[in-house]
């Protein structure tokens, strides 16, 4: 990295990152200040920003968040969320840790069959609701959740965005990762919740007259338009089929999310101003100028000089190697989104497994996938689903501190990664 565009890129992304973490001004406004200076500088250009497959804004991201909130904002129209938050709390018993049990395990459920992003735009509008009936804050409930996510998504192949460019980079199958990963995660939900039980063990306040008034609430009422949830419900389950179908239809989530964001407000009698109205654009916005700071950090070389240290670290050692994949793709995917990362260490991979005459399932590529999965709990950026939920959290008047979701995603990362060390040990190594 002799360029001193690289230099300039650095302090940059390490400046903007400074912004973001003390929160001395908005996330949005360092993000696309950040994106501005590196565009300045020469870092990166407008064609390598907006057209780039590999440094640009990824508009499969943008555009996907864009269908999903677009289909949530209808269904929360319906009162929908309303009826799930009234009958989650009397299965629970509106019992506050049983309520955060029952949360976590649809979530990570859920992000397996969905993508994370789109399982945490439809449960945490049901979390707020609910803890708003139970007077509890809604943060430690909204944090356990997009770390379940992120936990959920990495044991199916479209749960999360890496899992998708391992997949297509590899040769593997839906069915490969869930022989492969779902058994661990299943395991690491179980170890969440445990955790969540001593990390937010003083939000779990039992409020007696909350919880009798609540019980005595009768969710049917709570929905306001039939016709409207029911056509709403149709397009989701089309939605839903199109990202379990990517492997044979092969539309991009982002255009399944689109076609059917277009076809409920299209056959619906809501207004599209109101539909629009409903989107996280400062979230959406957030996003495009993290793009173009790591698309810097590609076109500069930066990425690339750090992958290519860890293969020269790697070398043919299977064991320590798939050790140091893991790790280090855990803590670089905490700092930078773990699409990029993984773009850009997919066919460093490759050529690694190739080396070692491994086979397309070869343990080098779960530990990447892991890494980057589950070190994107480490921070509040680390991943869009932590991104997306502090936005809406934000715009609730719920916020969330970049420090207060860190210091538990931290906790969590260590001790699920940890874990998946000790799994890809057994499993590959001294039970092969």
């Amino acid at each position: 990295m002799n360029d001193w565009h690289s230099w300039a890129a650095i302090a940059v992304f390490l400046g903007t990152y400074a912004l973001i973490i003390s929160e001395k001004i908005h996330r949005v406004a360092a993000a696309l200040g950040g994106a501005g200076l590196m565009l300045a500088i020469g870092a990166t250009d407008d064609v390598s920003a907006f057209y780039s497959e590999n440094s640009g804004v990824d508009w499969n991201v943008i555009f996907l968040l864009l269908g999903m909130m677009m289909i949530v904002g209808v269904l929360k129209k319906t009162g929908m969320f309303e009826y799930l938050a009234i009958w989650s709390v009397k299965k629970a018993k509106a019992r506050p840790f049983r309520v955060m049990v029952m949360l976590i395990v649809i979530t990570a459920m859920a992000s397996a069959l969905l993508d994370n992003v789109t399982t945490v735009l439809l449960v945490v509008p049901v979390t707020l609701l609910v803890c708003e009936r139970l007077n509890l804050p809604a943060a430690p409930f909204l944090i356990a959740e997009v770390l379940a996510s992120n936990i959920g998504g990495a044991s199916t192949l479209v749960g999360d965005p890496p899992n998708i460019i391992i997949a297509s980079r590899a040769g593997l199958t839906f069915n490969d990762f869930l022989v492969h990963l779902a058994p661990l995660c299943a395991v690491l939900v179980v170890v969440l919740i445990g955790l969540c039980r001593w990390l937010f063990r003083k939000s779990f306040v039992y409020d007696e007259t909350c919880a009798a008034e609540i019980t005595e609430l009768e969710e049917r009422e709570a929905i306001k338009d039939p016709r409207l949830l029911v056509q709403g419900l149709i397009v989701l389950a089309l939605v839903v089929a199109g990202f379990v179908l990517h492997p044979v239809l092969h539309y991009e989530p982002s255009i399944v999310a689109l076609l059917g964001a277009g076809l409920l407000v299209a056959i619906s009698t809501v207004e599209t101003r109101d539909v629009l109205a409903e989107v996280e654009w400062p979230t959406l916005a957030f996003f495009a100028g993290l793009f173009i700071m790591i698309g810097g950090l590609i076109d500069t070389g930066v990425i690339n000089e750090v992958s290519d240290a860890l293969a020269s670290a790697i070398g043919g050692q299977e064991l320590s190697g798939s050790m140091l994949m893991l790790g280090a793709s855990t803590v670089l995917s905490g700092v930078v989104d773990n699409i990029p990362y993984v773009a850009t260490m997919a066919p460093i991979t490759s050529d690694l497994v190739r080396s070692m005459g491994g086979d397309s399932d070869h343990v080098m590529w779960w530990a990447l996938a892991l890494g980057a999965d589950l070190g994107g709990n480490a921070t509040a950026i680390g991943a869009s689903a932590n991104v997306v939920v502090l936005g809406i959290a934000e715009r609730n008047r719920q916020p969330i501190t970049f420090w207060q979701f860190t210091k538990y995603g931290l906790v969590v990362t260590a001790a699920t990664t940890a874990i998946a060390a000790l799994y890809i040990w057994l499993r590959y190594f001294a039970l092969a």
